[in-house]
Parts: structure tokens; sequence; C-alpha cells
């Protein structure tokens, strides 16, 4: 029943989120040793819709390239760990330099989403955690209500770099005190618009498939961009 999906490609826009996260951390990634080792933290809402899935992983696997490509480390050095749906089988689980976090908290409700994240806040100084990606609205939600709306982050966690996915009220907000790094955003306007434009290829029996619409990064200097 259905002919084609307009939808974000969640995997290559989670991995751009990486992308932008080591343009900051890299140093301190190349730093990392068995003694002083870093984390970096994925915040994920559950462990089975396909746009949440495929986030985590994209972030993961661009992370791990990242680390490999431009910190001179090896891919032995990593260990990703945490929810085992985002642990795939050529992940490396082995490492003691750089730890990958795939964190899911116990159930897609609120409460629960702010549990996990300040779990995760519990941790940043002791395991050295670097940065934390959040993959969709809840779970940056979920930090937000941890930290005050994020005006927590600069005082108490200096340093720790945070990307959002998607682009509600408060997450804007976030981003534009600076208090994000930046988020992913998906293209709305686009999706409705190649949607439409699927149904009617299809309606007419032209031949249709899977259209891209497209993601962006955005921070406190283009967010107010037309585009």
């Amino acid at each position: 029943s259905i002919y084609a999906n307009a939808s974000t490609d969640n995997y290559n826009a989670a991995g751009v989120a990486a992308e932008k996260m080591f343009e900051v951390i890299g140093d301190k990634i190349k730093a990392a040793s068995a003694a002083r080792p870093v984390k970096i933290v994925v915040m994920n809402q559950d462990a089975s819709g396909e746009s949440l899935l495929s986030r985590g992983r994209g972030f993961r696997d661009r992370m791990v390239e990242l680390v490999v490509s431009r910190a001179g480390l090896a891919k032995s050095d990593i260990k990703v760990m945490g929810n085992p749906a985002y642990i795939a089988s050529d992940s490396p689980t082995t490492g003691n330099k750089v730890m990958i976090e795939m964190v899911v908290p116990a159930s897609a409700s609120a409460s629960d989403s702010m549990a996990a994240s300040t779990a995760v806040l519990n941790r940043v100084k002791e395991q050295n955690i670097l940065g934390i990606f959040c993959s969709n609205e809840a779970t940056v939600k979920g930090l937000l209500a941890a930290t005050n709306d994020g005006s927590a982050l600069p005082q108490q966690y200096p340093g720790l770099i945070v990307i959002g996915y998607d682009a509600g009220a408060g997450q804007k907000n976030a981003v534009r005190n600076g208090y994000f790094l930046g988020s992913i955003t998906q293209d709305p306007f686009q999706i409705g618009y190649k949607a439409v434009e699927l149904a009617v290829k299809a309606y007419k029996g032209e031949p249709v498939s899977d259209v891209d619409t497209g993601a962006k990064f955005y921070n406190a200097d283009n967010m107010d961009d037309a585009d």
C-alpha cells in the first residue's frame, strides 16, 4: 500500500552531528589513553523505531570513522557500549581509550528521559564525558528538564558539548543561548511537498521511489537564515 516515502535520511543526518561534535572535541579524543579514557554519550528515546535506530547508528558509525581517520587511534581503541540494539556486529567493543555509550531510557516518558539524562550528567566528570548527542525532541526535552532548560550546562558542566535533533522551541532557545553547540533540523516543508509530488506520480502510474528530503545543522550563527 505504500509506494514510496518522503523522509529524512536519518543515518546520514546524525552523521553530520558526529562531524560537528568531533570538530570541537577532536583534540581531546586524540589525547585519550587507557589511563585517561574519554566518553561520548548518545541518547535515544527507544530501541525500536527506524528513525531513532538510524540516527543512533549513524552517529555511532561516523564517530568511529572520525576517531580512526582524524584522531590517529585504532578501531581497537574504541568501545561501543550500552543498549544492544545500537551495537552492530562490526562495532568495536573492546577498546579502552574512547567509549561511545548508547543510552535508552526505561521508557519514552518525559520523566524517564529526564532521569536518564540526570544519570548521564552525574557521570560527566567521573567518566570524562566530552559530548552528548540527543537523537530526537524527546531526549532533548529530557536533558533540558535536567538542566534548567539548558542554563545549567555551561555552569555545572563546562566544556560539555551537546548537539540535539529537531527544532522544538526549548531546543532552539538552548541553541540560541549557546547551551547547545547546535542541532540537526529536518525539512518538514520538503517532506510535505515531496509526499504530494510522489502521490501524484503514483496516481498517474509513473514510477516512484523513496526521496531523501534533506537535513541541516543549525547553530546560533545560522539558525535565522531563511534556508
